[in-house]
């Protein structure tokens, strides 16, 4: 079935702009949407919206189900009630063009508390009724999420695997006693996740009147600090000790000599399968209720994974094991029906990964920054050899910008100054570009190929170099914090998107 060409901008919630420090779910959010319809624009991504933890990364969450209680609006709260404008009136002079994690938590972290006990104290009988239905609705996670959370707060944030034994084994009469024990911060995490669920929910339907679909994320991998893998062990890989067994990775490639080596506990998908794979089914149910269609992280790892010994620091001594693979989505697809993903198919790509990929009709990524090394005649990624059904991309999340990977020597890679420079050269003579705007010619590119969707993160719209790159695999800290200034999406930009996609059959059927 042929898809109707569209257009998007990757942009996850935490680099809006503001004034609390971290983008939120309020008027900024709209804000943005109203760029990307003028734009026209009919896609928007976004990572994963979950709890951050280890290196404030979207992909290391406490939780696959959760939201990030950073991303609630204050604003929002002050219109609902649950805070007075007063409260937010001594925010203090954040950066404004990154994420102060550490600030931020301690500046609203004693507001949301706040915006609690006034939920607490005063909320009508409607109120409680609508929180009481979203925490029935939601219990199957909620209740070891909130339980979990509770926990690392009374416990300095250690990991759940240095808890008591007792708790961290989840002994039914240690369990009993910590939910008591912990009772207000319990339904405190849960008044938040209520919040995050209203707020989002709301800033949808804003997207579906606009005509603006949202493409979430599903990790492959979770957190092995997470309420997943403290409620549901059995289906990881875990010592005697709860510490990961193997972990997940990728072995050495053209960005690392050593491979990049993620931490993550690998599954054990035997046992999934035993269970049908319910865990899954619920997750992908979640998640899906929440966006429209979603990007599956790491596609290659549920044909096979990268399997490393939990004690090593780095992925040169790993294995490739077999994934789940066509069984995985056959038992998703029959409880949930057609899937709306996007495969995440980079990497080590064999025959049998891009085979699994087709047999279930989801279409690929190709990234515009790969397609121009001197050993790419025919790569996949020149856009000559696109196909339409395929999302495109001048760079993701994990790339540096446009401008950066244009003008930063070697940047990430292994690549020699000399295939730098080689590289360049190439793609200069591709797209026919003096290098002036470089951003805009790849921007150009995406959209006038024939793939059905091209996507391009608000880091090239800007034209900004690579102090604004959002990850660098495999840095363990400053990742992830990057901002725009308000503002810095102006008329002229926005209308010079919207010219492109109107050039190139981009614009939604209804603009």
């Amino acid at each position: 079935m042929k898809q109707a060409r569209s257009a998007g901008i990757l942009l996850h919630p935490t680099s809006l702009p503001g004034r609390f420090g971290i983008g939120e779910l309020g008027d900024e959010a709209l804000a943005f949407l109203d760029f990307l319809q003028g734009a026209g624009c009919s896609l928007w991504q976004v990572l994963p919206l979950g709890p951050t933890g280890y290196g404030d990364s979207p992909y290391q969450c406490f939780s696959a189900f959760a939201g990030n209680p950073l991303l609630i609006s204050l604003d929002l709260l002050v219109r609902d009630g649950w805070l007075a404008a007063s409260d937010l009136a001594k925010a203090p002079p954040f950066p404004k063009r990154e994420v102060d994690f550490g600030a931020v938590i301690g500046f609203k972290l004693p507001l949301l508390h706040r915006a609690y006990d006034r939920f607490r104290d005063g909320a009508t009988a409607a109120q409680r009724a609508e929180f009481d239905e979203f925490s029935q609705r939601t219990a199957s996670w909620l209740d070891d999420y909130a339980l979990f959370m509770a926990v690392k707060a009374a416990t300095g944030g250690i990991r759940w695997n240095a808890w008591d034994k007792d708790l961290a084994t989840r002994r039914p009469e240690a369990l009993e006693e910590a939910r008591k024990a912990h009772a207000p911060e319990i339904e405190a995490q849960k008044f938040w996740q209520w919040q995050f669920s209203r707020q989002w929910e709301a800033l949808r339907a804003r997207c579906h009147e606009k005509g603006v679909k949202i493409m979430g994320d599903i990790p492959i991998f979770v957190a092995h600090d997470s309420a997943d893998v403290w409620a549901h062990p059995d289906p990881f890989f875990l010592a005697a000790d709860g510490s990961p067994a193997v972990i997940a990775g990728v072995p050495p490639d053209y960005f690392s000599a050593t491979g990049q080596c993620w931490g993550n506990p690998l599954y054990r998908w035997d046992v999934a399968a035993r269970s049908g794979y319910a865990w899954w089914i619920e997750r992908f149910r979640s998640t899906l209720s929440q966006v429209d269609l979603v990007r599956l992280d790491h596609f290659r790892g549920f044909e096979a994974y990268w399997e490393i010994p939990g004690t090593e620091v780095t992925a040169v001594n790993g294995r490739w094991m077999p994934g789940p693979g066509a069984a995985f989505f056959e038992a998703i697809g029959v409880s949930l029906g057609t899937l709306p993903i996007v495969a995440e198919d980079l990497g080590f790509i064999t025959p049998e990964v891009e085979a699994l990929r087709e047999r279930f009709d989801f279409p690929g990524m190709a990234i515009l920054q790969f397609a121009f090394g001197t050993d790419a005649q025919g790569s996949e990624f020149r856009p000559h050899n696109y196909r339409r059904r395929l999302v495109v991309y001048t760079g993701t999340h994990d790339n540096d910008t446009t401008v950066g990977w244009f003008t930063a020597g070697v940047g990430d890679s292994t690549r020699t100054q000399e295939e730098v420079e080689a590289e360049r050269e190439v793609c200069l003579s591709y797209l026919g570009s003096a290098g002036r705007e470089i951003h805009w010619d790849f921007i150009r590119t995406v959209l006038a190929s024939v793939a059905d969707t091209a996507v391009v993160p608000v880091q090239d719209v800007l034209g900004l170099g690579s102090e604004a790159r959002m990850n660098l695999p495999g840095r363990a800290g400053g990742n992830w914090g990057w901002r725009f200034e308000a503002g810095a999406l102006a008329p002229a930009l926005r209308d010079r998107f919207h010219m492109m996609n109107t050039l190139y059959g981009r614009l939604p059927r209804s603009a």
